[in-house]
């Protein structure tokens, strides 16, 4: 079965300000009638409904088992999702966080995982793997893309909290370009996805920081949320 992937930009929305234009979020501030334009028209442009989640930097997976109606609210308390039904797009909503995308194309389910630096240390990854096998993957045919984020050489942290990260997700743990502690979150989740035996996995190189047409809570405070999606093609 084929399965699709997209990765949103700021660009083409309707948001102003500092969401402008494309910001997919309910829960950064922006006018909810602009965020709903936009998700319309994400919908309408990929040709599928999209489920979007509440995301609190946890590790609880939804299982998405109906076709959802239009406007349907984001579910609630949920960092993940998966599903097994064709043309149901699954977003997760970044600005310096990993949005994972997962596949078993032969079995058919997709999953979606929103992974910052708490949820990633939480879990999350590994959830929904394991919600994705209940639903009849492989976890050895599993094909991940590691969305754009804030890379290790951006991402400064206090040498207490690396320590703290990496001892949960190891491999994370990194220096910055300017010396200090640092975290690669995308890093130590490829470490954490081949100790899961997942060979597939691939990487959006850009850094949100670096990166202007994406969003980026680190550089610019107060700003929108891109979205990742992933879905089973269903012609």
């Amino acid at each position: 079965m084929r399965v699709r992937r997209v990765v949103s930009t700021r660009d083409g929305g309707r948001s102003g300000g500092v969401y402008s234009s494309f910001n997919l979020s309910t829960g950064v501030g922006d006018v909810p009638a602009d965020v709903a334009a936009n998700r319309r028209r994400l919908s309408s442009e990929l040709g599928v409904p999209v489920v979007f989640l509440e995301q609190i930097h946890g590790n609880r997976v939804a299982v998405v088992d109906a076709v959802p109606e239009p406007g349907e609210p984001d579910r609630p308390g949920t960092d993940a999702a998966v599903t097994a039904l064709p043309g149901v797009g699954l977003a997760v909503l970044a600005a310096d966080c990993v949005p994972v995308l997962l596949a078993d194309p032969r079995a058919g389910v997709v999953g979606a995982a929103h992974a910052g630096r708490v949820g990633a240390a939480a879990g999350v990854v590994p959830a929904v793997v394991k919600a994705m096998v209940a639903l009849g993957a492989d976890v050895h045919a599993l094909e991940v893309l590691l969305g754009p984020a804030v890379c290790g050489a951006c991402y400064e942290v206090p040498a207490a909290m690396r320590a703290q990260v990496d001892a949960r997700l190891p491999g994370s743990a990194v220096r910055t370009r300017k010396g200090t502690p640092g975290l690669d979150i995308r890093a130590g989740l490829y470490h954490q996805l081949t100790e899961l035996e997942v060979a597939r996995i691939g990487a959006d190189p850009r850094c949100t920081m670096e990166d202007r047409t994406l969003y980026s809570h680190r550089r610019d405070g107060r700003t929108g949320r891109l979205a990742a999606i992933t879905w089973l093609d269903a012609g």
